[in-house]
């Protein structure tokens, strides 16, 4: 069965050229991974549901795994909504290659949005603690999750993940020539890259594929 493209209303940050010069200016790596992958930026899928959705199949594993996955759990739906996801069997959901525990993890997903449990509506007046709070408050969503959806789907400027292997992976080889990498090396590295965090790590992730990260 073919899969079916998604129709994706994509959605670019205003501050990415600001950003873009800030962080070339302030940082040497920056300076020199920026030109590297010309016009092309952040984009959001404008549906938090997939977003979040997304980030869970994307957990613990790479993002060519999670893509495949992705694809094969979307023909499953008519369309990627908390309704249609609820409809799907178990089984059918297993066969996609989706653990026990990330079925679960869909399911709870969809409840919390078709009961009215998360409050997208007042999300863009909110912090971006305040959204992660609410966020792990939904079965499967930690803070990794929570933050790259505030950086795919918010597109929140200045969100460091400090809990995502790419980024720490990147830092090492772009700024310690492949040595390990602490969190703390990690925190003085983005400390030039503020208040444009989201950016330098979307062009770290770029570093190490050239692909674009989507969720």
């Amino acid at each position: 069965m073919a899969v079916r493209p998604l129709q994706v209303k994509r959605v670019t940050p205003d501050y990415w050229e600001e950003a873009c010069r800030h962080l070339a200016k302030k940082d040497r790596v920056m300076r020199r991974l920026i030109p590297m992958f010309g016009d092309v930026c952040l984009e959001s899928r404008g549906d938090a549901f997939v977003t979040l959705a997304r980030s869970i199949v994307g957990q613990q594993i790479s993002v060519k795994a999670a893509q495949s996955v992705w694809d094969k759990f979307a023909v499953l739906c008519k369309s990627i909504t908390p309704g249609q996801v609820l409809k799907l069997k178990v089984d059918d959901m297993r066969g996609a290659g989706l653990s026990a525990r990330k079925v679960e993890y869909l399911v709870d997903l969809a409840l919390h949005f078709s009961n009215g449990a998360v409050h997208t509506r007042k999300w863009s007046d909110m912090d971006d603690e305040s959204i992660i709070e609410e966020l792990v408050a939904i079965r499967g969503i930690g803070r990794w999750t929570a933050e790259m959806f505030l950086i795919f789907y918010l597109l929140r400027p200045n969100v460091l993940p400090l809990d995502d292997v790419g980024l720490i992976n990147g830092i090492s080889k772009n700024y310690f020539s492949g040595e390990a990498v602490s969190r703390s090396d990690a925190r003085e590295v983005a400390a030039a890259w503020q208040p444009y965090c989201s950016v330098a790590t979307w062009y770290i992730w770029r570093s190490l594929d050239p692909q674009p990260v989507a969720y």
